[in-house]
């Protein structure tokens, strides 16, 4: 196994490829390294995709994205997994089937289910397979409010204490702990609920007005799998994650890319 980069744990991502760099594996590469973790990825679909829509998805066949996790974890040091496009039932055990044959190491699970423009990323009927293959392995999983309501089968929470219910209501699907992502609600908090299983929590930051929401389930998600890698625990992971999120939403507006929705600035703060 090779040594890692000295203070550099390495974090693996397993999602989806977008194409204009906003979201998918390129956000999660991005983040990993704005917050001094070196990222590896297994790529589970390619999809055609810009500010403005998705075009295409072709998901990749289970037995490469095998192979990919078998390269990744047969070589490197990995100190969390973030999973979160996978497109498919097929893929989606194939994850699994891959991650269970190495030593647990912390998973955040972002069930991404349709992008920021409304298109979908995930194979109707897959939402089962997700739940009952992936869910169990996750430490946490982060779903947005129509990501779970749709889980659920129930209307969006309207407000925290549906939040809280349907944080609750998560938790029999398996994992260790849920976020609720509160991002879709109007008025100037963006709050979220956490759930360990015992204590929830309420985590908000200030609501940035930008169009430019491009990945930011995507960037949040890999900022909480950083965190873990860099031995945080699961609460600090989530804090330096949405003041991160904060920071990369509140810059956004001065990247300019495309002519939709675009890309949240992953090195806001850190760059030029």
């Amino acid at each position: 196994m090779q040594s890692q980069p000295s203070g550099w744990p390495i974090v693996l991502t397993i999602a989806g490829s977008d194409s204009s760099g906003g979201a998918g594996i390129q956000a999660d590469l991005k983040t990993f390294s704005a917050l001094n973790t070196y990222g590896a990825s297994v790529i589970a679909a390619l999809t055609a995709q810009n500010t403005q829509g998705v075009q295409g998805v072709h998901v990749v066949p289970a037995d490469f994205i095998e192979a990919q996790i078998a390269s990744v974890f047969d070589d490197l040091d990995i100190r969390a997994v973030k999973i979160g496009m996978v497109g498919a039932s097929p893929a989606i055990e194939a994850v699994h089937a891959g991650l269970s044959r190495y030593e647990k190491v912390p998973v955040v699970v972002d069930p991404v289910m349709v992008a920021t423009s409304g298109d979908p990323l995930l194979d109707p009927g897959s939402e089962k397979t997700l739940c009952e293959t992936l869910f169990p392995l996750a430490d946490l999983i982060t779903p947005n409010l129509q990501e779970a309501a749709h889980l659920l089968g129930k209307g969006m929470a309207g407000d925290e204490q549906e939040m809280r219910d349907q944080a609750r209501e998560l938790m029999k699907f398996g994992p260790k702990s849920v976020l609720v992502k509160g991002g879709h609600q109007i008025g100037t908090e963006a709050v979220d609920i956490y759930f360990d299983g015992q204590e929830f929590h309420r985590l908000s930051g200030p609501r940035i007005d930008t169009k430019n929401t491009h990945g930011t389930g995507c960037t949040l998600s890999s900022a909480i799998a950083a965190g873990l890698a860099l031995g945080l625990d699961q609460m600090a992971a989530l804090a330096q994650a949405k003041n991160y999120l904060s920071q990369a939403l509140a810059q956004a507006d001065n990247l300019k890319v495309g002519q939709g929705s675009g890309p949240v600035h992953h090195f806001a703060g850190r760059s030029g």
